[in-house]
């Protein structure tokens, strides 16, 4: 066992997401580990952008993105694999929180997709690049 698998995904990009979940899975299985899915909302509640948003907007848009998770994780890799997945979203920025819960988590092994679409031959997303430089366990680059 290496500690929890933290598979972070870009719910918003499914079809690019369903590899790096099905691989996190695959990983926590042989390691015989937890698989945590984690998702980053945008932190709408900054002072920069609070006033253009409804009070409860932010909790609002981290129930819808649990849902959308939960749904993404039992659709792609079963119902019963999915009943042992701890499902975690975060508010802030996608590589300040991956590192974070990672951490706190103790994770052994991060697993992230390097896609934008456009850049997918050149370079690893920015999210993804500096999950790699910064983490502190392995860092599982999915492509």
């Amino acid at each position: 066992m290496i500690g929890a698998v933290l598979c972070a995904l870009d719910i918003s990009q499914p079809q690019h997401e369903r590899p790096v979940l099905q691989r996190a899975l695959i990983e926590a299985q042989i390691t015989k580990s937890r698989l945590d899915v984690l998702t980053v909302v945008p932190d709408f509640g900054t002072s920069m952008v609070a006033s253009f948003f409804p009070d409860n907007f932010q909790d609002k848009a981290i129930d819808e993105t649990r849902k959308m998770l939960e749904t993404f994780s039992r659709e792609t890799i079963g119902a019963e694999a999915d009943a042992e997945v701890r499902h975690l979203v975060s508010t802030g920025r996608v590589y300040e929180e991956v590192l974070r819960v990672a951490e706190l988590e103790k994770a052994g092994l991060i697993v992230i997709g390097a896609h934008r679409p456009k850049l997918r031959d050149y370079l690893l997303g920015p999210n993804a690049a500096r999950v790699v430089r910064h983490a502190a366990c392995s860092v599982l680059v999915v492509r």
